[in-house]
C-alpha cells in the first residue's frame, strides 16, 4: 500500500512541531498512523513465512511512539518527524536482531536491519561468534547483491581492541564494532509509488541471513 497520508502528515509536522498544531490536526495524525499500522501489519504477515521467529508479532509490539523524550535534550520539539517500526522475535524491546523501517519525508527514509547497541552480555556473545566464525559473517556481507543494497556493515566502533582481544586479531575491525547494522536508503518518490509492502519485504529478505547469524550468537 502507498504511504501517501503518512508522508504528507510527517511533512506538515516537520514545519509545525508543537502540541497546538498536533491537537488541531489529530484526525490527520490518526489517518496517517492507521495507514502506517496497516502497512506494518502487511509486512508482518508477509515476513512471517520468511522468518518464522516473527510468528504472532503484533504491530503494537513493533511501532515506536511519535512522542520524543525531551528530558535531557536541548531540542524541545515534542514529536519525532518520522514513523518507525522494528520487527524482531519478541518485539522491539527483545534485544534481538531484527528489521527496521524508518519513514521520514525529504528522502530521509531507509530500510535497515541487524543488531543495534546490544547490551554488554549480547555484545560479548556476538564478538565471541565473530572470533570463532567470522567466515560466515563475511560470506553474508560480501555477497554482491548484499553489498549493492547496503554497502558495508555499520556501527559505532571502539578506538582500541575490546577486552580479551588483541589489536592484531585478523577481524579486529568487526570486533571493535558496538552495533552491527546495514542500511538501504529509500527516496520519497519510490515510497509514493509503492502499491504494497513487497519492495520493503524484498530488502528485509536480504537482511535475514545477517539477523540469523546474530540471533544464533545471542540465543
Amino acid at each position: 500500500m502507498a504511504l501517501t497520508k503518512s508522508l504528507a502528515f510527517l511533512k506538515d509536522l516537520r514545519l509545525n512541531n508543537n502540541k497546538d498544531w498536533m491537537h488541531a490536526n489529530k484526525p490527520a495524525y490518526q489517518a496517517a498512523r492507521t495507514e502506517f499500522i496497516d502497512f506494518v501489519h502487511e509486512v508482518i504477515l508477509k515476513m512471517t513465512p520468511i522468518d518464522t521467529g516473527l510468528l504472532g508479532l503484533e504491530p503494537k509490539q513493533s511501532i515506536f511512539r511519535i512522542n520524543r523524550d525531551i528530558r535531557f535534550s536541548k531540542d524541545k520539539s515534542p514529536y519525532k518527524i518520522n514513523f518507525g517500526m522494528f520487527l524482531s522475535e519478541g518485539g522491539k524491546k527483545s534485544g534481538k536482531a531484527g528489521y527496521y523501517f524508518h519513514l521520514e519525508p525529504g528522502d530521509n527514509s531507509f530500510i535497515a536491519g541487524g543488531i543495534y547497541a546490544p547490551d554488554p552480555d549480547n555484545l560479548a556473545k556476538v564478538r565471541q561468534e565473530i572470533d570463532y566464525n567470522a567466515a560466515e559473517l563475511k560470506k553474508i556481507v560480501d555477497q554482491k547483491k548484499f553489498k549493492s543494497l547496503f554497502g558495508s556493515l555499520q556501527g559505532e566502533s571502539l578506538k582500541r581492541a575490546p577486552k580479551g582481544y588483541q589489536e592484531d586479531h585478523p577481524n579486529i575491525d568487526l570486533l571493535k564494532l558496538k552495533s552491527f547494522v546495514v542500511l538501504h536508503k529509500v527516496m520519497d518518490k519510490e515510497i509514493a509509488d509503492w502499491s504494497d509492502a513487497d519492495k520493503c519485504i524484498a530488502v528485509f529478505e536480504q537482511i535475514k541471513p545477517l539477523n540469523d547469524y546474530f540471533n544464533v550468537a545471542i540465543s
